[in-house]
């Protein structure tokens, strides 16, 4: 996820990521295009509709769920803006995503993890095995 930032920086890269149902451990990981109109990708994503109906076809296929939604914030901190939080209602109604962001804002890339349920912003642990 972090090479993926990087390797779009200074646009924002988005994706999905899945693991076993109910769970919290990723195992799959969907790079999706950014579909947002060009002078606004610096400051927003949009997940491409195909990539996405793609990547839940592939979670699905290998007895995966989506979990969450990746995107990178390339000049801010890895914490939810209000756009954010807007578009979090939108793909995530019941609040059960995880949303992970990547921020490039320090020469040093890193990322932290988010339950968003309307207002509610609540971090959630994340933690990197070797492999």
């Amino acid at each position: 996820m972090i090479e993926l930032a990087v390797e779009h920086d200074p646009d924002e890269s988005c994706g999905l990521f899945a693991g076993p149902p109910g769970g919290m451990y990723v195992d799959m990981f969907f790079p999706i295009a950014n579909v947002a109109p060009p002078e606004r990708r610096p400051k927003i994503y949009t997940l491409d509709p195909t990539g996405y109906k793609n990547a839940e076809s592939a979670a699905d296929a290998a007895g995966m769920s989506i979990l969450g939604v990746m995107h990178s914030h390339t000049h801010t901190v890895a914490y939810p803006s209000p756009t954010d939080v807007a578009d979090a209602a939108d793909v995530d109604p019941l609040g059960v995503f995880t949303f992970l962001i990547v921020s490039l804002e320090h020469p040093e890339p890193y990322m932290r993890a988010f339950r968003i349920n309307g207002d509610v912003i609540e971090e959630v642990l994340v933690a990197v095995e070797p492999g």
